[in-house]
């Protein structure tokens, strides 16, 4: 089964899991999901998300799709602004979006980094190997976070921060994109905290309207993305359901309050202009 390895686990479910599997793969790699991920940097400024502004609205089209070798091209000034990143942790000064507009970025920017890393490539999946939470271009150590020795991957960006520390923000699963034609469009301007919910919602009502990803007929059985498959847990939250989300953003159809819904299979394919 092709599991998307950004995962839906409750604490003690990926505990328990974690101490089933400590016989096959070895214990440190998963045990470091367990922990919870805040670096901070006292005294630092909200970052300016300018240089990474430009290169999105320079290489990613209306759709979402992306020029890599048009990234490649520029890869000195996308290295040059996640120094700036690496640079500049946030803190609890900063406003809670500033905090979230910095990690959302951080997560796409970094995504692009290795996927031009290993570029051409069919799929970002291949630049990596297939256990989840061990070896997957998700789990490639190579995000410098601060003056910390210790190198990041990309679900310890996502599974031990932004899904933690933002817990209830189930929005940031239409902007984190891991670079594949099944996932959120990627947005061809930066996230900012000035108008972090706008470009949420933005994110949100054209995830949920786009056909390729979800089709809301009929309303009981729905055919949706397997996003929200990955993860079920952060759309139950606060009261909230997966129809409410889908009705709350939905522009056409609207679901019933129960559904059976489908989800429709994850397109792997890179994220790339044709």
């Amino acid at each position: 089964m092709n599991l998307k390895p950004r995962f839906s686990f409750s604490s003690a479910a990926l505990v328990l899991a974690l101490l089933l599997m400590w016989p096959l793969v070895g214990s440190c790699q998963y045990l470091r999901y367990v922990k919870d991920l805040n670096p901070i940097m006292a005294g630092t400024k909200p970052v300016n998300h300018a240089p990474f502004d430009a290169l999105l609205k320079k290489h990613v089209d209306a759709q979402g799709m992306v020029n890599y070798r048009g990234f490649l091209a520029d890869s000195s000034k996308l290295s040059a602004y996640l120094t700036t990143v690496s640079n500049t942790l946030p803190n609890e000064q900063w406003s809670k979006n500033d905090q979230l507009a910095y990690w959302l970025n951080a997560y796409n920017a970094f995504t692009i980094q290795r996927v031009l890393r290993g570029y051409p490539v069919k799929s970002i999946r291949q630049l990596g190997g297939d256990k989840t939470l061990v070896n997957t271009v998700w789990d490639q150590r190579f995000i410098r976070l601060g003056n910390d020795k210790e190198k990041y991957c990309l679900n310890d960006l996502e599974q031990r921060l932004i899904r933690r520390k933002f817990n209830g923000e189930y929005r940031v699963h239409f902007a984190l994109v891991c670079a594949a034609v099944s996932c959120p469009k990627l947005r061809n301007e930066a996230y900012v905290g000035s108008r972090l919910s706008q470009q949420l919602e933005d994110q949100s009502r054209d995830f949920v309207n786009d056909p390729a990803k979800n089709k809301l007929t009929p309303a009981n059985a729905p055919q949706v993305s397997e996003i929200f498959n990955f993860y079920p847990g952060d759309f139950k939250k606060d009261g909230n359901t997966l129809a409410k989300t889908l009705n709350k953003y939905s522009n056409g159809p609207k679901v019933d309050a129960e559904i059976k819904p489908k989800f429709i299979t994850y397109n792997w394919a890179l994220n790339e202009q044709k």
